[in-house]
């Protein structure tokens, strides 16, 4: 069980249980505690133990969880706590020297107790839609066509050993695409390839994971709209663990020891993955998350501002909602949609009771029970609150 805050009315303990799978839903506008509250829950996470806990940070905001809460010390001591640093491995797409400024700046949080690892996606990891879409080629035009019958070829001769090189060589050995043709998408694949996010050796993405500390994904370095690789990143990380939490879990039944323990996946700013109205590459894999997470012992947690920006086929699967100060109209409508017969009232209603930071409404759907709780504060610090100076 995890310890989350204190109910309102009662001063009782507020818990989520985490024993099983769940998909939780985390909102509030800006400045309402979200970021803060997914802190907690991963606090929680490390202290339960035996879970592959993984933070997709498109802000870069979640790194100082290494470092204890010394700002918040007389508050933590008022609900029987301590200041406490977490255990941080931050996964960076590339080269983290190049990306984050120097190796100054890196050094300088590493002092801090940050650990850096770098990844690299293997190519063949993509599928031929894939491919196409981070492109945004169509598969019925004739670049969509080439692109899609190289990634395919390579695939069914080389499985999961093929690079861009590789793909390069394929195109310009198909005599069935055009001059004009063949440059265009090689020029596309040489930019991908400068991208830095790309292999040139296979690897096990799930081996870059410490099994022992927080793993965050900082996806704060990379363009959030050109060629969607945010979405790239994810889409191909829900996808590996998915693939390897289902072999696991056929193990575990059979009384074997599986690879990779169970996964809670937590997601801030949500709505660039799973959008509302749109597609994206990483939006199909996370929404089979949230719908068949259960059996193979994988969990979600989607965090945004804009809950009415996140699509329906989400926020409908989620389990438990942790809702935040809003006063948007939009979210307040998606959130109230949400509402269920065993309710007293309509979540709107609730909604607007919250007065102070830190307040929220939980939605717990397995017990079939909802309050209004604080969210106890962070024993690690935090580090998404405003720009001081």
């Amino acid at each position: 069980m995890l310890n989350i805050g204190k109910d309102i009315a009662s001063n009782d303990y507020a818990y989520l249980d985490a024993s099983r799978s769940r998909a939780v839903l985390v909102c509030g506008k800006r400045g309402s505690g979200k970021s803060y509250t997914i802190g907690v829950i991963v606090e929680e996470l490390r202290e339960a133990g035996d879970v592959l806990i993984i933070i997709v940070d498109p802000m870069g905001i979640y790194y100082p969880m290494a470092q204890p809460n010394r700002e918040q010390e007389r508050l933590l001591w008022e609900w029987g706590l301590s200041a406490k640093d977490i255990p941080i491995v931050v996964l960076v797409p590339g080269d983290p020297e190049r990306l984050y400024g120097g190796r100054e700046v890196v050094g300088a949080m590493e002092a801090r107790g940050v650990r850096f690892k770098q990844f690299r996606l293997n190519p063949a990891d993509l599928s031929p839609d894939a491919w196409c879409e981070l492109f945004n080629l169509s598969i019925n035009d004739v670049m969509g066509i080439a692109l899609f019958r190289a990634v395919q070829n390579l695939a069914r001769r080389r499985k999961e050993h093929f690079f861009i090189p590789d793909m390069i060589d394929e195109i310009e050995a198909d005599d069935r695409v055009a001059d004009k043709t063949k440059e265009a998408l090689l020029n596309r694949l040489e930019m991908a390839q400068d991208w830095d996010i790309f292999s040139t050796h296979y690897q096990e993405l799930w081996e870059t994971f410490d099994l022992k500390a927080v793993n965050i994904v900082d996806l704060s370095t990379l363009d959030p709209g050109t060629h969607g690789r945010r979405n790239l990143v994810v889409d191909v990380l829900a996808r590996d663990i998915f693939k390897r939490r289902t072999i696991a879990r056929r193990k575990e039944e059979l009384g074997l020891i599986g690879e990779l323990p169970r996964v809670w996946m937590l997601i801030d700013e949500a709505h660039q993955f799973v959008p509302s109205g749109r597609t994206t590459l990483a939006k199909e894999a996370l929404i089979r998350w949230v719908k068949e997470g259960r059996q193979p012992g994988i969990s979600l947690v989607v965090a945004s501002q804009q809950p009415s920006a996140i699509d329906s086929e989400v926020l409908t699967q989620c389990d438990v909602i942790l809702c935040q100060k809003i006063t948007n109209s939009l979210d307040i409508q998606a959130i109230n949609s949400l509402s269920q017969d065993y309710m007293a009232g309509e979540l709107k209603t609730l909604i607007r009771k919250l007065n102070r930071q830190g307040e929220a409404v939980l939605v717990d759907d397995e017990a079939e029970k909802v309050s209004l709780i604080q969210i106890r504060p962070r024993k690690s610090y935090h580090g998404g609150g405003e720009a001081k100076g």
